[in-house]
């Protein structure tokens, strides 16, 4: 272990609990109308584009490192790193704005809905570590750490991208406009 690897590990467990945290609050408890008349009704879009270029730049990194292209493996993750940050932002500013959204859908779709939310919420939480200790480990050049958290890495973190942008479109009629 580098020395600085116990620094950058408990700032990492700090950050991999306080955000599912700070998410789950926004989501049980909503704080509607606190930033005043600012319209947020086009976040949700705003979210399923960024979910898919985030799950794109994924897929180009995955296929960047399988042809032994480091650099651009970099490029396509880093890019999927800035896209994650942003849709976070985008998203705790959206819950602290906006009125919860309750599926409006029947039967085994509502059935489908709830299975896709509930395991995209949970690894969205187990997410979070393994993207900042995927990141740490390459940017501090321990690749053999990298690799092996990668591996869980790369498929939780495209699942939850990918699910995010299925949750959307299937929640997307019942938003309030």
């Amino acid at each position: 272990m580098k020395n600085n690897d116990r620094k950058y590990l408990i700032l990492i467990t700090i950050l991999s609990v306080v955000v599912p945290l700070l998410v789950a609050l926004l989501m049980f408890k909503p704080q509607t109308g606190r930033l005043g008349n600012v319209d947020v009704t086009f976040l949700p879009k705003l979210h399923a584009l960024l979910n898919s270029l985030t799950a794109i730049s994924l897929l180009i990194g995955y296929s960047f490192v399988k042809s032994k292209n480091i650099r651009g493996h970099r490029f396509a993750m880093v890019t999927a790193f800035t896209l994650s940050a942003f849709f976070l932002i985008s998203y705790v500013t959206y819950h602290y704005q906006a009125a919860p959204t309750k599926y409006g859908g029947e039967g085994t779709l509502k059935t489908i809905y709830y299975v896709i939310l509930i395991t995209h919420i949970v690894l969205a939480a187990v997410i979070v570590p393994l993207v900042l200790l995927s990141l740490y480990f390459a940017v501090s050049e321990q690749i053999n750490r990298h690799r092996k958290i990668a591996r869980w890495t790369f498929p939780i973190w495209l699942y939850v991208a990918i699910t995010g942008v299925v949750v959307y479109f299937m929640i997307a009629p019942y938003y309030q406009v």
